[in-house]
């Protein structure tokens, strides 16, 4: 048994990992910027269509699919990097 310690993520896996929340945040934010327009009467007379609600409405329609696509991609690249290690180690 060795006592080693785990090899810190690399620039790749970071990148990934900053993308992911960035990607799920705005969206999330987007979502409860609806939320708040619709409570504060933005979507009367077709209040949505106008203006930067558009952007706003499709960000999540957008962000969150692509930061599930990511989030595998970092789940498959870390795996990747840990079966490298382990069979280095195991040399």
């Amino acid at each position: 048994m060795t006592n080693q310690t785990p090899h810190a993520a690399g620039r790749p896996e970071r990148i990934l990992a900053y993308m992911v929340a960035a990607t799920v945040g705005l969206s999330i934010l987007a979502f409860f910027a609806v939320i708040i327009g619709t409570w504060l009467g933005a979507g009367a007379n077709n209040g949505f269509g106008q203006g930067v609600w558009p952007a706003i409405l499709a960000l999540p329609l957008v962000g969150l699919p692509i930061g599930f696509i990511l989030i595998i991609v970092l789940l498959v690249t870390t795996t990747v990097r840990r079966a490298r290690e382990a069979r280095q180690n195991g040399k």
